[in-house]
C-alpha cells in the first residue's frame, strides 16, 4: 500500500512540534524532531516512487534520490547535520560528559528547523511532479 500522503502529513508534524520545541527552549528536542520531520518527508518520495529504503539517514536518503532528482549541494550539507542529532540530541552517552541539554542551544536548533523545512519543501516539489 502506497502511503506517501501519510508520511509527508507526519513529517509536516514532525516540524511543527519541532517549531514548538524551539520556542519553548528544547532545543536538543528542536534538533532531533527536525531529523525526523526531514527522515519522513523523504521516506514519502521513495513510498511514492515505489522505491524501497531502510534506515534513518537523511544523507543517505537524499543521496539515493540524485539518481532520478536534482538534489541540490546545500541540501546534502543539511541532511549531514541533521543526522548527527539523530542520537546525539537524545541520549547523553553521545557526548563525553553531561545531558544534551547542555549540548544543544537556540542557533542549533534554529538552523535544524530551517533546514528541515527546506528539505520538506524539497520532497513537496517532487510529490507535487509525480
Amino acid at each position: 500500500m502506497e502511503r506517501s500522503a501519510d508520511w509527508l502529513k507526519q513529517a509536516k508534524r514532525d516540524l511543527e512540534r519541532a517549531g514548538l520545541d524551539l520556542k519553548h527552549q528544547f532545543y536538543e528536542w528542536a534538533c532531533f524532531t527536525s531529523q525526523q520531520a526531514a527522515e519522513k518527508a523523504l521516506k514519502a518520495v521513495y513510498q511514492k516512487t515505489n522505491r524501497s529504503v531502510r534506515g534513518h539517514s537523511v544523507l543517505g536518503m537524499l543521496s539515493g534520490l540524485k539518481e532520478s532528482f536534482p538534489v541540490p549541494d546545500e541540501l546534502v550539507h543539511m541532511g549531514k547535520f541533521l543526522d548527527r542529532y539523530y542520537i546525539e540530541g537524545r541520549y547523553p552517552n553521545g557526548f563525553p560528559e553531561g545531558s544534551p541539554m547542555d549540548y544543544f542551544d537556540e542557533k542549533m536548533a534554529r538552523e535544524a528547523v530551517d533546514a528541515s523545512g527546506e528539505i520538506i519543501r524539497f520532497c513537496e516539489d517532487i510529490l507535487g511532479r509525480l
